[in-house]
């Protein structure tokens, strides 16, 4: 018998997992954690990055998320999420060319370029590339 606790992934539009787990591991703002049945109550910031579950009976779960915050309580886990997509889901062209887009924006350093949102753009397209290079490494 393997020991689990709930965990829930919810973003501003939908919930996108319900269900036991063994492990959730994610990134914080202070760096990866990994929680587990029993846990000490935890509240944490999330940055863009993947989230990796490990489901009852081995089965992993990868997931994108774009930041947000993570509760651990009583046997039970919840991600609140600006957005979160199964990393499956995330389109690998779409985040190589906003990857692109961003550095090139940054290297010109145009009296006009919004820096901040370069970086940010920046940012969450590593983070997405590091959700499916981890969904491709666990295949």
């Amino acid at each position: 018998m393997s020991f689990t606790m709930q965990c829930d992934i919810v973003s501003a539009e939908k919930s996108i997992f319900s269900g036991p787990v063994e492990m959730v591991v994610a990134s914080g703002s202070l760096g990866d954690l990994g929680i587990g049945p029993g846990h000490a109550p935890l509240l944490t910031a999330l940055i863009p990055g993947p989230v990796r579950l490990i489901k009852e009976g081995g089965d992993e779960e990868v997931f994108y998320v774009s930041g947000g915050f993570l509760e651990v309580q009583s046997n039970a886990v919840t991600l609140l999420t600006d957005t979160a997509q199964r990393a499956d889901d995330v389109d690998e062209a779409a985040a190589v060319k906003a990857l692109e887009d961003a550095e090139k924006a940054m290297a010109a350093q145009s009296a006009e370029m919004d820096y901040g949102a370069a970086a940010s753009q920046l940012a969450e397209a590593a983070a997405q590339l590091r959700a499916l290079r981890q969904l491709k490494n666990r295949a």
